[in-house]
């Protein structure tokens, strides 16, 4: 699955189209290896975001083409969630 799919599906990140320009801007990695908006997401892959001053790092459990609000959350596991000041 792309990852700015996955992104949204997971909820993550509310809209594709944001979630392409994150990836594009090259905040985010997969694997420790730089990530485009076409980048392939797999399961137990190790997904990195920064969001401004925040960094998340999430391990990908599962992967749906549609999922509903309550079931978005078992996609991912958050494994670090960072504040820099």
């Amino acid at each position: 699955m792309r990852i700015d799919k996955f992104l949204k599906i997971s909820r993550l990140i509310k809209r594709r189209s944001v979630a392409k320009e994150v990836a594009d801007k090259g905040r985010i990695q997969i694997n420790g290896n730089l990530a485009k908006s076409s980048s392939t997401v797999q399961i137990g892959d190790i997904v990195k975001i920064q969001f401004g001053n925040r960094t998340v790092e999430i391990k990908v459990n599962e992967l749906h083409e549609s999922t509903k609000k309550e079931d978005a959350q078992k996609m991912y596991e958050i494994v670090s969630d960072e504040r820099k000041i």
